[in-house]
């Protein structure tokens, strides 16, 4: 197989580094040299122009939502919490599930996306696990995956309306993670704290104990998966970081003391603020209902602000912070992941270089695989993107597919180039 080089182009490698030009080749499934120079003779190796575009790591989606229903071309307005949820109704079962999710996967690549971290499946199915393993074997196209359990909230009264018994306690939460550990899941998801779109005032209800939170920790360590959690008030973040919960949601109305808790674990913790939802809540729900008033009430407008205020200074700490927005609503569909790069830059204070070094080497990290992917480097996985401009100097230019010229996901090409390979 003839190696595969990258040339004239500019070369973003993940750490936050500056662009500069230079070559990256890949030999099988990984990069073997990063050069910072052009060559002029290249042997027998394809060569890929990349005049006039930036050669970078794969993104990463650090809050993926596979089974939601609505993505680019497919917009689903059932699935629009607390306007309508008729989606519910239709539910047809694991093999329609599993239909869906395999559709979005390959959406969220074709956007750019190789790899992503799950923040939960949608049903209490092995949806995720099916589809992470078709993804590897390549059955299917899709990101890499982590694959995550249902969202485990604390109320005894399940969805169907019926009651379920022994559903709180520190016992129940430890049979829930052991129970999805089982089902194969690499993460387990709990709601510790509300949200206002559920109830008035829910993003300030914590749902957990700290005994609960904490027998859930012992519990995915003993089992060897990862803990993630929707925490929106203060105290459910305290909760978190003291649990040892690694993938800690929002973090909105965070305090001193929990922005303190989670520095002091900031090289084992991650945060995902999800802006694109609320977002798009704010300022782009209209079509689907959520007009000015709505945003309010449901607490979006007030959940911006909190994001604006407060990740500056997670920021300043140096605790990690991924782009992932919640994406898979009918306002905010999977396929437009992108658009968080621009809201980590135009909201929350970051600099566009920071903001990709976010999607690539700490996605990598969240990944669980910082020593292979994330960066183009000598020996990491061959997750190439090839696009078109200088995203470093404007990031919203990954949201146009058009300017992604070429997808290369361990080695092989997704997409092929679009800028014609010439020979050396």
């Amino acid at each position: 197989m003839k190696r595969i080089v990258f040339t004239n182009g500019l070369v973003f490698d993940g750490t936050g580094s500056s662009p500069e030009p230079g070559e990256v080749v890949v030999e099988g499934d990984r990069v073997v040299e990063v050069r910072g120079r052009w060559q002029e003779e290249h042997g027998e190796d394809r060569v890929i122009d990349a005049r006039g575009c930036t050669v970078m790591p794969g993104l990463i989606e650090s809050h993926a939502h596979l089974t939601f229903p609505s993505a680019v071309g497919h917009i689903d307005p059932g699935f629009n919490p607390p306007l309508d949820v008729s989606f519910f109704g239709r539910i047809e079962g694991l093999e329609a599930e599993l239909a869906r999710a395999e559709r979005n996967a390959a959406i969220l690549l074709d956007a750019g996306f190789t790899a992503a971290y799950s923040a939960g499946s949608i049903l209490p199915m092995p949806t995720e696990v099916i589809l992470r393993d078709k993804i590897a074997a390549g059955a299917v196209p899709g990101p890499r995956l982590r694959a995550a359990s249902m969202e485990r909230d604390n109320h005894p009264v399940r969805p169907d309306g019926h009651v379920e018994p022994g559903w709180q306690g520190p016992d129940a939460c430890r049979a829930f993670v052991r129970e999805q550990a089982a089902m194969g899941f690499d993460s387990v998801k709990f709601l510790l704290s509300n949200d206002d779109v559920f109830i008035p005032g829910g993003s300030q209800l914590t749902q957990y104990s700290q005994e609960e939170a904490t027998a859930a920790g012992e519990a995915a360590r003993e089992c060897g998966v990862w803990l993630n959690c929707h925490a929106q008030s203060a105290e459910s973040v305290k909760i978190a970081v003291r649990a040892g919960f690694r993938s800690i949601y929002h973090c909105t109305y965070a305090d001193e003391e929990a922005l303190d808790l989670l520095e002091s674990v900031k090289d084992e913790v991650f945060v995902s603020p999800a802006p694109g939802i609320i977002y798009a809540n704010v300022h782009e729900g209209a079509e689907f209902g959520i007009d000015r008033g709505v945003a309010e009430k449901i607490g979006s407008v007030a959940a911006l602000e909190g994001m604006a205020a407060i990740y500056p200074e997670i920021r300043a700490r140096g605790i990690r912070a991924l782009p992932g927005g919640d994406y898979g609503f009918p306002n905010n569909p999977i396929g437009r992941n992108a658009r968080d790069l621009q809201l980590f830059v135009e909201l929350l204070g970051y600099t566009p270089l920071e903001a990709l070094r976010a999607a690539t080497q700490y996605g990598g990290q969240v990944m669980g695989m910082g020593d292979e992917l994330g960066l183009l480097a000598p020996g990491y996985l061959a997750d190439v993107l090839m696009v078109r401009g200088n995203p470093a100097q404007d990031v919203t230019i990954l949201q146009d597919q058009r300017n992604i010229s070429a997808i290369m996901q361990g080695g092989r090409f997704h997409k092929e180039p679009l800028i014609e390979a010439r020979a050396s």
